[in-house]
């Protein structure tokens, strides 16, 4: 047992479509996600986080589905999803499924039969007005979307969505709706899933607040979260939550809410330290976060499956990253973020991908990789909005990256072919085949950042070196010890000098080449452009 698992867990997010196709029509499948387990297995990741598979138009990437309790055809069965999660728990990896009961496509049965007859029991399932009202939201593509509010004929009603159109907000004040979701997490959990990635969370509880039940709209995680620990007491909760730090508290609920929140807050000041080269914005991001209930925990990524919101910077911050990482208007969205992957910002440089992948596996929490990211896949900028960076995986060299062997015409979309970032310059074979690569640098990353288990599991604090590029820190736990990890994130060489009480008799865990012995006193520690080094005490190495 392992009630705990998740503060040392390493999670691959993969989208199923664009993952690999077993059966040859063009679409990813479960299939292919079950005869891939062997690249995660080896890349170390102990967990998989599956973007959504359910009956979708896909107008919105699977995010606007027609059937939470069953599979979309073209990427599989029910019995498909078994023989997954079943091969996964022999394998040592535990599975995520994406939990989106914020809204469903208005081609959900719920929806059809809501707007068809204004008597119906679905009609209260979902947000009805005679005019446009302010409900305190905006659309959360506003570059897309003017209005929150939609007509609907039919109902000779207006709906509410806060995203697209084609996706009607859920009332999440009926008790009926929450039912619902119970029955839908339920339905899960007994087939064997460690937990959901819980879709659009602050809305959720937006929506949840006229509930006559609840004092507040946060109450609705209080139920979920006491849900799921009835029905598994592993599984776990992990929040979209993009709200200001102060209101971090509010979703944590004091252990009583959801169990992981993604953290926009860092993730934003990460790549504002990228831009600059500097350690500084990531030093002060994590000193200003609040500490999670001894239960809980963040979950940190570089790259997510939308696009990379800047929201919690200042504007000056935002336009410094924009102008630096997204130079050219094609390479933003929503006037507020950019839709690349993390490869390209980085220029393609296998050494400042592997620091970045570092500095993220250093960081106190839980990360989160993207598929493809392992390889430093590129995205196709000519996709709209965020699917740019929602691309094929590209295992080969071959015809479609390996992907799929359906002709071009029947793919879910074509993969990149061209340029620098192409199947045939980077693909999951070749860097299999080269130790110098960044698979195999993000491999060794991965399985030994699972081994310090002071990152997951301690507490962790800043560490004054005297060099402005390195982000340094020392991670503390009571029963395994001390790892001091640094990362530089500057193209320049420079020279580490850590405070005489971290500094003790520290030896090399990881490194990204080779470094000479220190004979300094006190000690200097050498780190290359776009280095590493991840040290323990000597003592915590050899007990």
């Amino acid at each position: 047992m392992q009630p705990l698992w998740y503060r040392n867990a390493v999670i691959y997010a993969m989208d199923p479509a664009m993952f690999r196709d077993s059966d040859g029509d063009g679409w990813g499948d479960i299939r292919g996600i079950t005869k891939r387990l062997d690249h995660l297995r080896g890349l170390g990741a102990t967990c998989v986080w599956l973007l959504p598979f359910y009956p979708s138009p896909f107008k919105d990437g699977g995010y606007d589905l027609t059937d939470h309790l069953s599979v979309d055809p073209r990427l599989g069965t029910l019995p498909d999803v078994v023989e997954l999660l079943e091969e996964a728990e022999e394998s040592g990896i535990r599975v995520l499924f994406d939990l989106v009961v914020q809204h469903t496509s208005d081609r959900h049965p719920w929806f059809q039969k809501a707007r068809s007859d204004p008597d119906s029991p679905y009609r209260d399932y979902y947000i009805w007005s005679d005019e446009p009202r302010d409900d305190g939201l905006k659309p959360v593509f506003p570059t897309v979307e003017d209005s929150i509010w939609t007509w609907d004929e039919e109902a000779g009603q207006y709906y509410r969505h806060v995203f697209y159109a084609h996706e009607p907000d859920l009332n999440l004040a009926n008790p009926e709706v929450r039912a619902e979701i119970r029955r839908v997490m339920a339905f899960w959990l007994r087939l064997g899933v460690s937990g959901f990635r819980v879709d659009a969370v602050p809305y959720m509880v937006h929506g949840a607040a006229d509930a006559a039940e609840f004092q507040a709209g946060t109450d609705l995680l209080r139920e979920m979260r006491e849900f799921t620990a009835l029905r598994h007491p592993e599984a776990v909760l992990v929040g979209e939550v993009d709200v200001p730090l102060e209101e971090y508290d509010d979703y944590f609920l004091d252990g009583e809410g959801l169990t992981m929140l993604l953290n926009f807050w860092l993730n934003n000041h990460v790549f504002l330290a990228l831009a600059r080269g500097e350690a500084e914005p990531v030093h002060r991001a994590l000193g200003e976060l609040p500490q999670p209930p001894r239960r809980s925990q963040f979950a940190n990524w570089l790259r997510n499956h939308d696009e990379l919101d800047l929201e919690r910077l200042s504007e000056s911050e935002r336009d410094e990253v924009m102008s630096l990482f997204a130079p050219d208007e094609d390479m933003r969205a929503y006037d507020r973020g950019i839709r690349r992957r993390i490869a390209p910002m980085l220029g393609g440089d296998p050494r400042r991908l592997a620091a970045a992948h570092a500095l993220l596996l250093s960081l106190p929490g839980t990360p989160v990789l993207q598929y493809g990211d392992e390889i430093g896949m590129g995205d196709d900028l000519s996709r709209r909005e965020r699917l740019s960076v929602r691309i094929p995986m590209q295992w080969t060299s071959e015809e479609n990256g390996g992907f799929s062997s359906a002709p071009k015409d029947k793919l879910v979309a074509e993969p990149v072919k061209d340029g620098p970032f192409g199947y045939e310059e980077v693909n999951v074979y070749d860097q299999h085949r080269s130790p110098d690569g960044l698979l195999s640098r993000v491999g060794d990353l991965v399985r030994t950042r699972l081994g310090l288990t002071e990152i997951g599991f301690g507490t962790h604090r800043v560490l004054d070196t005297g060099a402005p590029s390195v982000v340094a820190l020392r991670h503390s736990d009571e029963e395994d010890g001390d790892v001091v990890t640094l990362v530089n994130l500057s193209g320049d060489d420079v020279e580490v000098r850590i405070p005489d009480d971290d500094a003790a008799d520290l030896v090399d865990v990881l490194t990204d080449g080779e470094y000479p012995p220190d004979e300094d006193d006190p000690p200097v520690f050498r780190l290359a452009g776009h280095g590493y080094r991840w040290l323990r005490p000597r003592a915590n190495v050899f007990k």
